[in-house]
C-alpha cells in the first residue's frame, strides 16, 4: 500500500506540474487572442476618420465598402463604422465612430457600393461580449486554485494513512525451505498457513487459528525471515509494517494509521498483518515520561482495540516480532491478542549446519570445506552471523586471488567477525614484548586449568579491533550453562594477563582494564544473580542493578541493606583476589613455559592452541606453525602481484612478437 501511495503521489505531482504549465499557456494564449480580436487591435492598423469626412468621401464615390454597427451604449443614432477607402489605386481600411443624421445615413446607403448593416447589439450582449474573456480567465485561475487546495487536503489525509506494504506474491520468493535452524518455530508458524489454506480440518474439532503470533528471540535469529516465509507460503494477502511506522510526532496520527491498517486488512480478509519491532509501539503503558496521554500510548490503545476489541477480527491474523518481550504491555500479550509466543533461539550445531547449507548454495565453496566443522567452530552465531561469515569469507578469498572459498578464508572471516580485523600498527620492541607476555599469561593459565569448556583456540599479538593482542577461546559444544568452578577458571584466566605483564616489566599497566572489568562483572553476577556465594547463599540481589528504561519503571527501589551491600562487595573482592593469586602461582610455577610462549609469539605473532600445549608439555613447538607475520604476509602479497605483472607483460610481449607490424586482425578481434 505504501508503494502504491508513493507512486500515486509521484504521478499526481508530475501531473499537477504539467497542468500548471498548460494553465498559464492557455491564459496567455487567450489574452493574445482577445487582444487581436478587439476593436482596439483593429484601430492600430486602420485609418481613423471623422464621420463628416467619411460622408464627403462617400459622396465622391471613394468609399468601396462599409459596415455600420449601431452603438446603443453611446446614444441614439450613434454608429461604429468600418470599411475600405479607395486611396489612389489601393484600398485602405478605415474606422469611424459618431452620430449620423438621417440625411447622412441615406447618403452613405446610396453612394457606397457595398453597404452592410448587421443587427444592432443589445446592452446585455455588449456587456457579455466584453465580460466573457475576463470571466474565462478568472474561471481558469479559480479552477486550478481549487484543484491545488484539494490536492493539499488529499496529501494531508495521506499523512495519516497506513504505511503497510502489501507483499507481492510473485516477488516474495522466500519459503519455509529457505528457513533453517529453527524447526520448532517453523512448525508453529506453519500451522497458521495450514489454517488459512484449509480451515475445515481445524474447525471440525472446534479449533480456531491463533489471532496473534509473537516471534521472540535474539537479533539475527531469523524472525523477519520466518515472517517472509509465511508470506511466500500463504495464499492470502500479506501486509508488512514496522512498529516505528505507527509512531509520529503529531497526536492521533499513529492511532489513525493503526485503524487504516486494519481497514485495509478487512477489505482483503482473510489476510496476515506482520508488525516488525512491535516493541516500538507496544511498550508498557502508565510508565515513562509521557504518562497515559502520550501519542505512543494512544497508538497502543488503538492497536489493542483493533486486535481484540468489541468487534472480533477472526479473519485477520497478526504476526509480530521483537527481541524485547519484557517491555511489552501485558494487555498486548494476553490470549485473544497474541495467543502464541514463538521463541526463535540461537541455532545449535545441527541448526547452524542447516543454515550454512542454505547460504552455501549462493557461493563457490571448495570441496575441502566441511560445513559441519564450520558449524562446530561458530558456537553462538545467529543465522545472520553465519550468512555474514560466508560473505566475508568470499571477500577474503577474492582478495587472496582464490577461485573458491576454502577453510582458511572461513577461519579468517570468523576471527574478523568475532574479534575484529587485523590492524597494521607500528609498535616498538618493548610494546610488542609486553603484549606477548600479557597474552602468553592468558594462554598458559588457560592450558593449565583447561576444564574442556573453553579450550584455547589461538593466541596472537597482532592488533585486532581495539586490542593490541588477544587469546581466543572456542567451545567444543554449545554452552548451555556454567558451573561455579568453570566461572572461577575464567576469572583466573582473565587475571593472568596482568600477571604476565608484571613478570616482564615489574610494573602493572592499564592494558588489563578490559580483563579486570570482565572478571569483576562475572564475579558480581556469581554473587548477586546466580547464588554462588557460600556466605550470602542462594539469594538474588540483582534488583538494584536493573538499567533505567523508559518502557518500564523510572524509579528504582532500594531493597538491599547497606550491610548486605558491603558483604556483596567483600565476596566479589574475595573471588577475584583468590583467582588472581591462583593465576600468579601458576605462572610462577611455569615461568620457563611462559617465557617460551612469549618468545614464540614474538617470532610468529600467532600460535594455535596446540602449539601452546606442546610448549607446556614438551618445552618446544613440534607442530609446524602455519601463520605468517604481517610483514611476511605483505612480502608474499607483493611477490604475488609482481609475478602477476610479469605474466601479463610476457603475454603482451608474446602477442606483439606474433604480430610485429601491428596489423589489425581482419575479423576485428583485438580492436580497442
Amino acid at each position: 500500500m505504501e508503494n502504491k501511495d508513493k507512486n500515486q503521489e509521484k504521478e499526481n505531482g508530475s501531473r499537477v506540474d504539467f497542468r500548471v504549465f498548460l494553465m498559464w499557456v492557455a491564459i496567455i494564449g487567450l489574452i493574445i487572442f482577445l487582444l487581436m480580436r478587439t476593436p482596439e487591435g483593429e484601430k492600430n492598423s486602420a485609418m481613423q476618420l471623422p464621420v463628416r469626412e467619411l460622408v464627403d468621401y462617400a459622396s465622391k464615390g471613394e468609399v468601396q465598402s462599409l459596415e455600420l454597427k449601431e452603438d446603443s451604449l453611446a446614444g441614439e443614432r450613434y454608429y461604429k463604422i468600418s470599411g475600405e477607402l479607395k486611396v489612389g489605386e489601393k484600398l485602405k481600411n478605415f474606422n469611424a465612430a459618431g452620430r449620423l443624421s438621417e440625411e447622412e445615413f441615406s447618403t452613405l446607403r446610396a453612394k457606397v457600393p457595398t453597404f452592410k448593416e448587421p443587427p444592432s447589439e443589445t446592452v446585455l450582449s455588449a456587456i457579455l461580449v466584453s465580460a466573457i474573456p475576463s470571466l474565462l480567465i478568472f474561471a481558469l485561475i479559480g479552477f486550478f486554485i481549487y484543484r491545488t487546495i484539494k490536492r493539499n487536503q488529499a496529501s494531508q489525509m495521506a499523512f495519516v494513512r497506513s504505511r503497510a506494504r502489501l507483499m507481492d506474491k510473485e516477488k516474495s520468493k522466500v519459503t519455509f525451505a529457505d528457513v533453517a535452524g529453527c524447526d520448532e518455530s517453523k512448525e508453529e508458524v506453519s500451522e497458521v498457513v495450514d489454517f488459512l489454506r484449509d480451515a475445515k480440518k481445524f474447525n471440525a474439532i472446534g479449533g480456531r487459528v491463533p489471532k496473534g503470533v509473537l516471534l521472540v528471540g535474539p537479533p539475527g535469529t531469523g524472525k523477519t525471515l520466518l515472517a517472509r516465509a509465511v508470506a511466500g507460503e500463504a495464499n492470502v494477502p500479506f501486509f508488512s509494517i514496522s512498529g516505528s511506522d505507527f509512531v509520529e510526532l503529531f497526536v492521533g496520527v499513529g492511532a489513525s494509521r493503526v485503524r487504516d491498517t486494519f481497514d485495509q486488512a478487512r477489505k482483503n480478509a482473510p489476510c496476515i498483518v506482520f508488525i516488525d519491532e512491535i516493541d516500538a509501539v507496544g511498550r508498557q503503558r502508565g510508565s515513562g515520561l509521557g504518562g497515559g496521554n502520550d501519542e505512543r500510548e494512544q497508538t497502543l490503545n488503538s492497536l489493542l482495540v483493533e486486535m481484540d476489541g468489541f468487534e472480533p477480527q477472526d479473519s485477520i491474523i497478526v504476526i509480530a516480532a521483537t527481541n524485547r518481550p519484557d517491555v511489552l504491555d501485558s494487555a498486548l500479550l494476553r490470549p485473544g491478542r497474541f495467543d502464541r509466543q514463538v521463541y526463535v533461539d540461537l541455532p545449535d550445531i545441527k541448526g547452524r549446519t542447516e543454515i550454512l547449507k542454505v547460504h552455501a548454495k549462493k557461493f563457490k565453496i571448495d570441496d575441502s570445506v566441511k560445513l559441519e566443522e564450520v558449524a562446530k567452530a561458530t558456537t553462538g552465531f545467529a543465522g545472520a552471523d553465519l550468512a555474514n561469515l560466508l560473505n566475508e569469507a568470499a571477500l577474503i578469498a577474492v582478495r587472496s586471488r582464490k577461485e573458491k572459498i576454502d577453510m582458511i578464508s572461513i577461519s579468517e572471516a570468523r576471527d574478523k567477525i568475532s574479534y575484529g580485523r587485523e590492524r597494521h600498527r607500528v609498535m616498538d620492541q618493548k610494546d610488542r614484548s609486553k603484549t606477548a607476555y600479557h597474552e602468553a599469561g592468558h594462554a598458559l593459565v588457560q592450558v593449565l586449568i583447561d576444564d574442556g569448556l573453553m579450550p584455547l583456540h589461538k593466541v596472537t599479538i597482532v592488533p585486532r579491533g581495539g586490542a593490541l593482542g588477544m587469546a581466543m577461546f572456542m567451545p567444543e559444544k554449545d554452552v548451555l550453562g556454567y558451573e561455579r568452578t568453570q566461572l572461577k577458571n575464567m576469572i583466573c584466566t582473565a587475571m593472568a594477563g596482568r600477571i604476565g605483564e608484571k613478570v616482564f616489566s615489574g610494573e602493572i599497566s592499564n592494558g588489563a582494564s578490559s580483563d579486570i572489568k570482565n572478571a569483576t562483572s562475572m564475579a558480581r553476577r556469581m554473587v548477586c544473580e546466580w547464588g554462588m556465594s557460600d556466605k550470602l547463599g542462594p539469594i538474588a540481589y540483582g534488583e538494584n542493578q536493573q538499567n533505567l528504561f523508559l518502557g518500564r519503571e523510572i524509579a528504582r527501589t532500594q531493597s538491599i541493606s547497606e550491610e548486605t551491600l558491603r558483604a556483596i562487595d567483600a565476596e566479589i573482592q574475595s573471588i577475584v583476589s583468590e583467582q588472581y593469586a591462583r593465576a600468579e602461582k601458576l605462572i610462577a610455577d611455569h615461568a620457563e613455559a611462559h617465557k617460551k610462549i612469549a618468545e614464540a609469539l614474538l617470532e610468529y605473532e600467532t600460535l594455535d592452541g596446540v602449539h601452546v600445549k606442546e610448549i607446556v608439555e614438551f618445552g618446544e613447538i613440534r607442530t609446524e606453525v602455519g601463520y605468517l607475520s604481517l610483514e611476511k604476509k605483505a612480502e608474499v602479497r607483493k611477490a604475488a602481484e609482481a609475478k602477476e605483472a610479469e605474466e601479463k607483460a610476457a603475454e603482451a610481449a608474446k602477442i606483439e612478437a606474433s604480430d610485429p607490424k601491428g596489423e589489425k586482425p581482419k575479423n576485428g578481434v583485438g580492436e580497442r
